[in-house]
């Protein structure tokens, strides 16, 4: 079975993407968001699902629709119901078999995944790298300030909110991107420190976007597949994927919907904002916090 490669990074840190990039690529195959190592168990995906992390029922389509594609060939009504089915069928396993088993049968092609839930515990990344000590990490970052907007304005900042990415200060309290953005980061950090350096690699965002054939070919020799430009071609199509779009009724999801209504790759610079200053979803005028800023030094921003 080919190892594994996971992204793992912040929410709307070009995960999308860039997942469904590496994704395209004749030896690779490019999964929705399984997010089966948010539990340990796979009838704990149909727990609870209202305020747990990642625990709300859209997080299952990307299973869902993985599963139907995989032993089905379609995503459709019908498939997604098979799909529901080979679930309870498994429902006593632990989630890293079942996940082994998604890709004894993709098998050679490698899986690429990139669900954003499992960075915020230490647990799920224990899960993760307990199922699949063989895997490959991609940690990609992206500055602070502009994935903090990008936060706020999906579903009204309710990522933020689910991880509790709070400032208290004498009787307010300010919704605070930045706190999540340095604690997810940290965790990935920490997580990455017991993976052998030459199975990780760290990929600046705003870098990949600009050049990226450039990091696509990096990223393949890396993984030890072909680089030609044939290829890298097939890697720059990413709405190309199976999963570029939205599902059935039963699935609709399975990724971040802005993702889905527009997939195509647009090559460009993205603007590179300074640390310093009052930042924009701030009224108070406050800046990036010290701890905050150190870490993006550390990933190379000015």
């Amino acid at each position: 079975m080919a190892a594994p490669l996971f992204l793992l990074a912040p929410p709307r840190s070009y995960t999308s993407v860039i997942n469904a990039m590496i994704g395209q690529h004749p030896r690779a195959f490019g999964l929705p968001e399984l997010n089966l190592f948010n539990v340990g168990k796979v009838r704990e995906l149909w727990g609870r699902v209202s305020n747990e992390i990642g625990g709300d029922s859209n997080r299952r389509h990307g299973l869902l629709r993985a599963v139907a594609e995989i032993y089905a060939g379609e995503q459709t009504r019908a498939s997604v119901t098979m799909a529901r089915h080979w679930a309870a069928a498994r429902e006593d396993r632990t989630t890293g078999e079942a996940y082994r088993e998604l890709a004894d049968r993709i098998d050679p092609l490698i899986p690429v995944d990139k669900s954003p839930a499992y960075t915020v515990s230490m647990e799920r990344l224990g899960r993760m790298y307990a199922a699949f000590p063989e895997a490959r990490f991609i940690h990609l970052v992206r500055h602070p300030v502009p994935q903090g907007m990008s936060v706020l304005n999906l579903n009204n900042g309710i990522f933020a909110l689910f991880v509790n990415a709070f400032e208290f200060e004498d009787n307010r309290v300010t919704v605070d991107p930045q706190i999540a953005w340095h604690d997810i980061n940290i965790n990935i950090l920490n997580f990455l420190d017991r993976v052998p350096k030459e199975r990780q690699m760290r990929i600046r965002g705003e870098d990949f976007m600009e050049h990226p054939r450039a990091h696509l070919r990096e990223v393949c020799r890396w993984l030890g597949i072909r680089d030609d430009d044939d290829a890298l071609e097939e890697m720059m199509h990413p709405e190309r994927s199976s999963f570029a779009c939205f599902g059935p009724i039963t699935a609709l999801f399975g990724n971040d919907p802005s993702f889905l209504r527009s997939p195509a790759f647009r090559e460009h610079r993205p603007k590179i904002p300074p640390l310093e200053g009052p930042l924009p979803w701030r009224s108070d005028g406050k800046g990036l916090r010290p701890e905050v800023i150190d870490l993006a030094y550390e990933f190379g921003y000015r």
